[in-house]
């Protein structure tokens, strides 16, 4: 697999080695060994979502706080666009943001450590988007951002996505009352 930085350096984008020919592909999602070493430390994944989502659909800028999960994301069916924010408070790239186009064509992930938003918008027919992540899902500590909010100023190829309530919902960065802290 090849690991690349992003222009937030704690975020990575994975490129894992797929094998294809007539009949399909094949690859492997995840290898421990491979992952531990070369991206999540003593993290461990201990979770793994699947989510389906038509197209237009924007699900985030969400992150858990107190118990922040980082997330291995990639997409199974389909594409997206998937963006992570760093919204660590004291980090000095607060409010800055990274976007990578994740795809079935592509077979891209992005590590999205803990302390950071994400969130994605659906580009195709529809995906499916798979999220293993270092924490379990707890619901007290579920937390959004808006997904446009213009102190971060994510470029979303549309100004009308179809949101939930829960993520129509949710506050400002700046008004935020529950922000992970910047460890440095």
């Amino acid at each position: 697999m090849k690991i690349s930085d992003t222009k937030l350096p704690e975020v990575r984008l994975v490129e894992p080695r797929a094998f294809g020919d007539d009949r399909g592909f094949f690859l492997e999602a995840y290898r421990e060994n491979d992952y531990l070493e070369q991206i999540l430390g003593d993290l461990r994944v201990v979770q793994v979502n699947h989510s389906r989502s038509v197209r237009g659909t924007l699900r985030g800028l969400r992150y858990q706080e107190p118990r922040p999960q980082g997330k291995l994301v990639w997409v199974a069916s389909g594409s997206v666009l998937d963006v992570a924010v760093d919204i660590r408070r004291g980090s000095p790239r607060f409010g800055q943001w990274t976007a990578h186009e994740l795809s079935d064509r592509n077979h891209h992930q992005l590590w999205i450590p803990p302390g950071f938003a994400h969130g994605f918008i659906v580009l195709s027919e529809s995906a499916d988007f798979v999220y293993g992540c270092t924490d379990y899902f707890v619901a007290e500590f579920d937390r959004g951002i808006r997904w446009d909010d213009p102190q971060i100023g994510v470029e979303w190829p549309t100004d009308a996505p179809i949101l939930s309530a829960k993520d129509a919902n949710v506050p400002l960065l700046s008004e935020a009352a529950a922000l992970p802290a910047y460890p440095g």
